[in-house]
């Protein structure tokens, strides 16, 4: 009994020690206490599970408050679908309506400056943008690397309407634009047609911020923009007075937690003049006919959404918006940068016993120009990849929850894992049978290459426990040989392991 006692002494000197070194490193944490008040309220099931939740990447999580203000507004209310004039409708449109107009002043847009259409996540905003923009022979779309799918799946529709694909490259090991070169490239518009340029405002693989000024850089040289802002609105003020991309995405859940299943394009008006659907469906028409074979959309964003919209989640969304409002997107940003710059300085000091760096970081080391995203992977004392997939496991058997793979953004890994144009290529001659598992297989034989890495994201209440656990995790594996999973199958569709021993 003695001999627990001391150890849970030495473990509660050593957290106190490490705590006060990360608070005189960054002192600016000491500014965001009000984060860990609501967290040991509005986010107690947190602790109280002792889980540590490090993928707001992946989704952040959402207020006790947001889900019970929810309710109670459904709870007193008779809502119905509001493509309609009766009393349930009409109280619906009015709720729908007020969330759009509150949307537009969360971002400090204008009604007169950007329409604002629902959709049901970034990934849905994307592909109406992309179906819809007036490509054609002559005009151009131009990527960078660093893209989620859903912005890089654009390219098809580009493609089929005549229009040239370009991407502009990434610079390893910081995985930042190759800025020349796309400068290049910008200039390669011709101005007296329709193109379209693409980026993050953050990179949901490395966590870069790439630069908001390329926006009004590109629309100088004939551009019209997509800022996807998916992953960078959840920590950070986007102001729609002072950046102005033709077309912005975002996913809500991704900000707050709560609803899944609404996201929204903001579309300035000029641009959205210019957009083509090529179909329309319940609820964006104004006219249609069977007999004479023709239909007129309906102005506005109604031409734009889709059949019925996930009314009864629509107002949650301004619940989530208030919420971060109350809280202070400044002191967010603040309480994400200190933990992100304690948590790369730590991982990049951690050796094994014969000196070897036991991980690499994918992008930048420090916090300038960059979010709270770290991919990495880690290595054993010979200098061998570590099985991600099998890191993830034990990671949650500790009650950690991190992302592994390729976080939908191949470009950006592909550079950050010097993958070739010959690996790719060798890749898909396995045609349809091509997966994960057998894509990792691959890449190994061909010189013992990652196709994946670990993902630890920092979000709204992450705090210092969470970041001391994780590191903790990850020093326990030093002088660690070679992890493996065993011999597994690979769930394209549900992308999950599935194990076939113990």
């Amino acid at each position: 009994m003695g001999d627990m006692a001391e150890t849970g002494a030495q473990e509660k000197h050593q957290v106190e020690e490490a705590c006060a070194d990360f608070v005189a490193r960054f002192p600016g944490y000491k500014q965001t206490s009000l984060l860990d008040e609501l967290r040991a309220t509005e986010y107690r099931r947190l602790d109280d599970s002792g889980q540590v939740y490090l993928d707001y990447t992946g989704g952040s999580l959402y207020a006790e408050t947001q889900l019970e203000q929810h309710l109670a507004m459904l709870r007193s209310s008779i809502l119905g679908n509001p493509h309609s004039t009766n009393p349930t409708s009409t109280a619906m449109t009015e709720h729908v309506e007020r969330t759009r107009q509150y949307v537009l002043s969360y971002f400090n847009a204008s009604a007169e400056d950007y329409i604002p259409v629902f959709t049901s996540n970034a990934s849905g905003a994307l592909k109406l943008i992309g179906e819809s923009f007036p490509f054609a022979p002559g005009s151009r779309f131009l990527l960078t690397f660093d893209n989620h799918n859903s912005v890089n799946g654009i390219r098809e529709f580009a493609r089929v309407k005549g229009a040239t694909i370009h991407y502009a490259p990434l610079v390893a090991p910081g995985l930042r634009v190759d800025t020349g070169r796309l400068e290049t490239l910008l200039d390669d518009a011709d101005p007296v047609r329709e193109n379209l340029f693409a980026y993050p405002a953050q990179s949901n693989f490395s966590g870069v911020k790439h630069p908001l000024d390329l926006v009004v850089r590109a629309q100088n040289k004939g551009w019209r923009v997509l800022l996807d802002a998916a992953a960078y609105v959840p920590t950070n003020r986007l102001d729609l007075k002072a950046v102005q991309p033709d077309f912005l995405t975002v996913s809500f859940y991704k900000m707050f937690g709560y609803p899944t299943g609404v996201g929204a394009a903001l579309i300035r008006r000029p641009a959205f003049a210019k957009l083509q659907r090529p179909w329309f469906a319940g609820g964006t028409v104004n006219f249609a006919s069977v007999q004479g074979r023709a239909h007129v959309l309906a102005p506005g964003e109604a031409a734009f959404e889709d059949g019925t919209l996930n009314y009864l989640s629509i107002p949650a969304v301004e619940i989530g918006l208030r919420h971060l409002q109350a809280i202070g997107m400044e002191m967010i940003t603040e309480r994400v940068r200190c933990l992100t710059g304690w948590m790369l300085d730590e991982l990049l000091a951690l050796r094994h016993s014969n000196g070897r760096a036991m991980v690499r970081i994918y992008g930048p080391t420090t916090t300038q120009a960059r979010g709270g995203t770290v991919t990495l992977n880690l290595y054993d004392p010979e200098g061998h990849l570590l099985d991600y997939r099998r890191v993830e496991e034990l990671a949650g058997q500790e009650g950690i929850s991190l992302r592994t793979g390729c976080f939908c953004n191949p470009g950006a890994g592909e550079i950050a894992e010097g993958l070739t144009e010959e690996d790719m290529r060798a890749a898909l001659t396995m045609g349809r049978d091509i997966n994960l598992l057998g894509f990792v297989r691959l890449m190994r034989d061909r010189g013992h290459k990652s196709a994946g890495a670990i993902r630890a994201s920092i979000g709204l209440v992450s705090n210092f426990a969470d970041v001391w656990r994780f590191l903790g995790f990850v020093a326990g594996l030093r002088d660690q040989t070679r992890l493996t999973i065993g011999e597994v199958t690979f769930d394209i569709e549900s992308c999950r392991v599935i194990r076939d021993g113990s």
